[in-house]
This record gives C-alpha cells, sequence and structure tokens, in this order.
C-alpha cells in the first residue's frame, strides 16, 4: 500500500480517509474508540472531522467528534501517528459560522482545545462563504501557520470559480493555498466534480478527498428494491436518488468486479474512487468497528484497468 501526498503540504496518506461525522452521534464513545483503533491497526492514518459535527442533532452544539477524537488521542498516545483534519465554517450556530478571518482565528482555539493538540494537520474552509474575499481566510491560515497550530489547509463544497480564484489570489499575495479538495464524488455522482473542479485541481495539483464515497450507503449494494429502503430512515431519499436503471446498473457492474476480486460492492467502490485520476483517497464512516472491517480491505485492493473501465461505462452521465 502506497501512500498519497495531500497536494504539496508534504502530508502523506493511505488511499482511505476516515469519516467521523458519526462520533458522537450514533456511535458512541466506546464504539469510537473501536473504529479508531481498528483505522489504525488496519493501516489507516488519516481522520476527518469538523467543528460543526454534529450540531445538528437536537441537544448537541457541535464539536461532539472533535471531543472524543481527542480523548482518543490522548488516551491512546497516538497524536504522531494519525494525520488530523479538521473543518471551520459550517453553521455550528447562528453566531459560529463563515469564514471571516476573527472567527477562523477564535475557532480554531475550540478545535485544538477539542482535539488536545496544539496543531491541527489539515485545516479545511468547511464551505465557501461568498460574503468573505478569498483571501481574507487565507489570510488567518497564514497566521496559523506561522504561529504552528496549522500545518496545511483545505477546501470542502467550493465552486470551481471560487476554488480558482483562491488558488490565484495564494500566488498574487504570498499566500497560503489550499492543498487540498473536498468535494462529493462517487460512482454515480460524478459529472460536477469531472466536468467543472477535476480542471482545477489537476492544474494546480491538489489533493482530493472526496465524501459520500458509497452514496449515502447505496453503493455498498443494500438498497436494491423497494423492499429494501424500509430497512433505513435514509432508504426513501436514497430511492427517490439512486433506485433507478442507472443504480441498477452501477449495482451490476459492482457486483461483477466485485466477485471477480472476492471483495464487496463498498470495497470496490472506494478503490474506484482511489483509481480516478487526480483523486488522493475517498472518504468513509461507519458506525461500528465491525462495519469499518468490511471497508478497509479498500485500502489494498488493487482494480486493473479493464476493472475501472467496467465500472466508467456503468456509471456513465
Amino acid at each position: 500500500m502506497q501512500h498519497r501526498e495531500l497536494g504539496r503540504s508534504g502530508l502523506r496518506i493511505a488511499p482511505f480517509v476516515l469519516g467521523t461525522n458519526v462520533f458522537g452521534w450514533t456511535a458512541d464513545e466506546a464504539a469510537t474508540f473501536q473504529i479508531l483503533d481498528a483505522f489504525v491497526a488496519g493501516g489507516g492514518n488519516a481522520i476527518d472531522t469538523a467543528d460543526a459535527y454534529s450540531a445538528w442533532v437536537p441537544g448537541h452544539r457541535g464539536g461532539e467528534s472533535e471531543t472524543l477524537i481527542g480523548k482518543w488521542l490522548k488516551q491512546r498516545g497516538r497524536r504522531d501517528d494519525v494525520i488530523v483534519a479538521t473543518k471551520v465554517g459550517w453553521e455550528v450556530d447562528a453566531q459560529n459560522k463563515g469564514l471571516k478571518k476573527d472567527y477562523i482565528l477564535r475557532a480554531v482555539e475550540g478545535s485544538l482545545r477539542r482535539l488536545q493538540t496544539d496543531y491541527i494537520d489539515l485545516y479545511q474552509s468547511h464551505k465557501d462563504d461568498p460574503a468573505v474575499p478569498v483571501q481574507e481566510p487565507l489570510e488567518a491560515y497564514a497566521q496559523l501557520i506561522k504561529e504552528g497550530k496549522v500545518r496545511a489547509i483545505g477546501a470542502s463544497n467550493f465552486s470551481a470559480e471560487r476554488l480558482r480564484e483562491a488558488l490565484q489570489a495564494s500566488e498574487q499575495h504570498g499566500l497560503p493555498r489550499y492543498e487540498t479538495l473536498q468535494p462529493e464524488y462517487n460512482l454515480y455522482n460524478r459529472a460536477d466534480f469531472e466536468q467543472q473542479l477535476r480542471p482545477v485541481t489537476q492544474a494546480f495539483e491538489l489533493g482530493v478527498i472526496p465524501y459520500y464515497g458509497l452514496a449515502s450507503g447505496f453503493l455498498t449494494g443494500k438498497y436494491r428494491s423497494e423492499a429494501d429502503l424500509q430497512q433505513s430512515v435514509r432508504g426513501a431519499g436514497i430511492g427517490q436518488k439512486y433506485l433507478n436503471e442507472r443504480g441498477r446498473r452501477i449495482l451490476a457492474a459492482l457486483d461483477a468486479v466485485a466477485a471477480d476480486h472476492q471483495a464487496t460492492p463498498a470495497q470496490v467502490a472506494l478503490a474506484w474512487i482511489s483509481a480516478q485520476p487526480g483523486l488522493t483517497a475517498p472518504i468513509a464512516s461507519a458506525t461500528s468497528a465491525r462495519q469499518l472491517q468490511q471497508l478497509l480491505p479498500a485500502l489494498h485492493l488493487q482494480l486493473s484497468s479493464a476493472d475501472v473501465a467496467e465500472l466508467n461505462q456503468a456509471s456513465r452521465y
């Protein structure tokens, strides 16, 4: 298994990033620790979180995921063994959101405290803030990098136009540049990234760590009929979005490639992302160590060019 560099940052990760939006929500502290233990034992080394996880849950304030990760890092003594990526800018509450410089400088202190660390490896703008010039958050990040609190920065949920503007501003003003992009991308949702964003990420040599690599669970093969949709609270939305002729064609191709490799559809779906030009590593989450163990073989799964071509054809748009 070869580690891959995140843009030009010097940070190198295994080709699987652990998403942690479920930590402190559908995965309690015990489950979180088990998942993290299994992840590093299986060869993973990059953890993605955000200060807003899981503010959407009634009674939560945000920071629940960071807090549990911080406890694990401290108790296990693993800070030097993992790349910790977190994010700022999503709405935690009405007063805590956006990418203004003063807010970023304030918000980072909360993340550092919850993570029980004095530096963040990859600090990401969680989503674009059209109310501020693209260089304003970069000025905040420049200060944090100078202070040693952040090693590299990334962007998430940016349009191609705004991402390009930010990268050009970095060059023009001598500011740190976004080294990574975190977009939605999977076998079903390909068009926006491939047509709009990939030309930018490749031109500027950014690392790409996409989320929703399993399309909300659809690409695991769990949902194949109307009856299957009743198994989950997400079923109705998944059915409307994915359970159609194209979705079934993708599942059939996943089944065929998985059978050739004695793998699962989920493992193949994640390996397909890693095999795409300019893609660094998919992000995927799990609510239990057992569920994670079913995904970890994707770290080592090498698809042939014929496999990739078959999946590309089945998921054409």
